[in-house]
């Protein structure tokens, strides 16, 4: 579900109450706007304009704009929320569940990622944040073989995991790893590099688990830069002189951080943590449209600076934001080690309490997100329950779901007919004389 709006006629709160969910505006958003606005145009202009730098139009783009601009949008479906004790109610737009262009279902996906890790993947031991990087030399590979980024994931867990039995001189030690496969820069240009969360340690054949307080990065980002040239050698899309040339750097550009903690007791470091791997391309809190000279400016994040932060071309931007859009049932994020799927269903199975539900992958994430209330999600991410009344702050209740079009329309009629202010009753020729 997306926006919620509250009916036309809603009186003004008369008592104390918590602090109340805000609804959203879709079409008041520049990235509504702008896709609104310039999908149609950049799709005529795709071929001359971003072949040559962002390949051909991939179909699904259509569907996921689409999908997009009806996102919380009354017209394609509601819910009513009532209020049981006064009455009042108001309307929750349908959501478009989207991936990697809805800012408002990323931060719902974000929140359920979170939850996952937390109550059913991640170990109650200390995990590590590790970032792989790439250099901008062969970042276009992974853009014209998206098929590689799986394997740019693999290479990453393949790098952890030999660093860490390397340390304990143990090679069947295994760390956990979930791995998020992420393609976006601060200035959304095409980067595509591995956000992971890891086991600060490894788990023996027999479940005994032995930290790894300390894993050199320097050497970890040797180990996994071997890998990635030696995956673009075999796969014949680089010559071993362009691979002479970027080791002759004295940066290669390779890079590998996992200096960031976090503790089995850092709830909220891990809910962090996760709505941070997890995010939507676009921040729409750095956007800034301005529609009367049709130029826009993406503001750096703090402690960012990118060469084309001024103003933009709409059409440029908008490039960037689609090439970021994953194929239907690709999985951008990635289980391994102690963590991956059937490492964990088999140990469900020998304590004998295996069963369908608890075998998640990424795919099944939009389907568990049917199960969860509404009203949780929005409370998890704004800290706000959407269901107290803002009226009387009693506990309201979701009346039904509207979809049929027939009677959407009669219901938003009605309620645009309440918001029009009534005439003056006109005197009546009886009192006039």
């Amino acid at each position: 579900m997306g926006s919620v709006a509250a009916p036309a006629g809603f009186l003004p709160q008369t008592v104390a109450c918590p602090a109340a969910y805000r609804p959203r505006n879709p079409r008041a958003t520049s990235l509504y706007q702008l896709l609104n606005t310039h999908f149609e145009t950049l799709k005529r202009l795709w071929e001359e304009r971003f072949e040559h730098c962002y390949g051909f139009w991939r179909g699904f783009y259509d569907s996921a704009v689409n999908r997009f601009l009806d996102c919380g949008l009354f017209e394609s479906g509601f819910a009513r929320v009532v209020c049981p004790r006064c009455r009042s109610e108001f309307l929750v737009g349908f959501s478009c569940k989207g991936r990697g262009l809805c800012p408002s279902c990323g931060a719902k996906r974000a929140a359920i990622f979170s939850e996952l890790l937390r109550d059913r993947i991640l170990a109650d031991v200390p995990h590590a944040q590790w970032v792989f990087s790439i250099p901008k030399m062969i970042r276009p590979y992974f853009l014209f073989h998206r098929e590689l980024l799986v394997e740019l994931a693999r290479l990453a867990y393949d790098t952890v995991h030999e660093m860490m039995a390397a340390a304990v001189d143990e090679p069947h030690a295994r760390p956990g790893m979930v791995a998020v496969i992420q393609t976006f820069g601060s200035s959304l240009k095409w980067n595509p590099h591995i956000h992971a969360i890891v086991t600060r340690g490894v788990f023996h054949d027999d479940d005994s688990w032995q930290p790894v307080p300390y894993v050199d990065s320097h050497k970890a980002e040797l180990v996994f830069r071997h890998k990635v040239l030696r995956l673009l050698r075999h796969k014949d899309l680089i010559t071993e002189e362009r691979i002479n040339l970027l080791l002759s750097w004295r940066n290669s550009g390779f890079a590998v951080h996992n200096h960031t903690t976090v503790y089995p007791n850092d709830t909220d470091g891990l809910h962090r943590l996760a709505c941070y791997l997890h995010r939507s391309p676009v921040n729409l809190s750095r956007l800034r449209y301005h529609p009367d000279s049709k130029l826009l400016n993406y503001e750096p994040k703090a402690g960012h600076d990118f060469d084309d932060a001024a103003l933009m071309d709409p059409l440029e931007f908008l490039a960037r934001v689609l090439i970021h859009i994953p194929e239907p049932n690709k999985h951008l994020v990635r289980f391994y080690g102690t963590y991956a799927n059937r490492v964990r269903s088999e140990k469900l199975a020998h304590h004998d309490s295996a069963k369908d539900e608890d075998q998640i992958d990424e795919a099944s994430l939009p389907r568990r997100a049917l199960t969860k209330r509404w009203a949780e999600l929005i409370y998890r991410i704004y800290e706000v329950d959407p269901l107290t009344c803002r009226r009387c702050g009693a506990q309201m209740k979701i009346l039904a779901f509207i979809t049929e079009p027939g009677r959407i329309r009669r219901i938003l009629d009605h309620l645009d007919q309440k918001a029009r202010p009534r005439p003056p009753p006109q005197p009546s020729v009886l009192n006039a004389r």
